[in-house]
Formats: structure tokens, C-alpha cells, sequence
């Protein structure tokens, strides 16, 4: 037996309990929140459906965000059409871009949190 997936992420913020809010108002991540529809949460967990994970780390001199930035946050969605246009409506800046987007690996999107910690939102390909 081995690692199974991952058990969280963990963080510093300013204001934590104002980003949890956010996090949960926004995205429906965070502690009680559901992303099944199927279980029982409680004040800690956030249920997450099944799928592919990414876990690489990259080079420091990377671009692909922002260099005085040590991580950058990934969310799989669906839908991801739809939560664009709900974060729009929430104030919320976002980028797409076409390059970024390809059939075998999907869509993406990028937002910023209040605390400026950048997320990479992914639609991974039908199928």
C-alpha cells in the first residue's frame, strides 16, 4: 500500500477565514462542500469526484505562472463554460487563452483569489 491521492492543501492567508468564504462562495471547495453530490460532509472535508490528477513540480525559472508565486492551484471542472460566466457575474477576472486549450488535454481558464493566488481552472477532454 501506497499514497491513494492527495489528503490537502495547505496554505497561508492573510485573512483565512475570509478566503475559505471565498473559495467555498465561488468554486465549492473547502471544508463542507460536496463535489459528488453523493456523500456526507462535515466542517473539514470537501468531497471530491474521481479523475486524473497532476503532480509535477516545475522549474524555477518557469513561466508558466507567476515566478514570485511557489505554487499555482489546478481545479478540474465541468461545465466549464458556465462557471466562467458565474465568475464573471461574481467580478471576477479571467483569462483564457486559445493556445492553452487542446483536444487531448482540454481547456483551461485562469483567476485570481483575493490574495492573488493564482488557480488554473481545467476541463479535461470528453471521453
Amino acid at each position: 500500500m501506497g499514497v491513494t491521492g492527495i489528503g490537502g492543501f495547505f496554505f497561508r492567508a492573510h485573512d483565512p477565514v475570509a478566503l475559505a468564504a471565498w473559495y467555498k462562495t465561488h468554486l465549492n471547495i473547502g471544508g463542507g462542500c460536496d463535489g459528488t453530490a453523493t456523500g456526507e460532509v462535515d466542517e473539514w472535508s470537501w468531497l471530491t469526484a474521481g479523475g486524473p490528477t497532476v503532480f509535477a513540480p516545475f522549474a524555477a525559472n518557469s513561466d508558466y505562472f507567476a515566478a514570485d508565486k511557489a505554487f499555482m492551484l489546478n481545479l478540474r471542472v465541468t461545465g466549464l463554460d458556465d462557471l466562467l460566466t458565474t465568475l464573471r457575474a461574481a467580478g471576477i477576472a479571467v483569462e483564457t487563452r486559445a493556445e492553452w486549450d487542446a483536444p487531448e488535454t482540454g481547456r483551461f481558464a485562469r483567476i485570481q483569489d483575493p490574495e492573488d493566488n493564482a488557480i488554473e481552472l481545467w476541463e479535461p477532454p470528453a471521453g
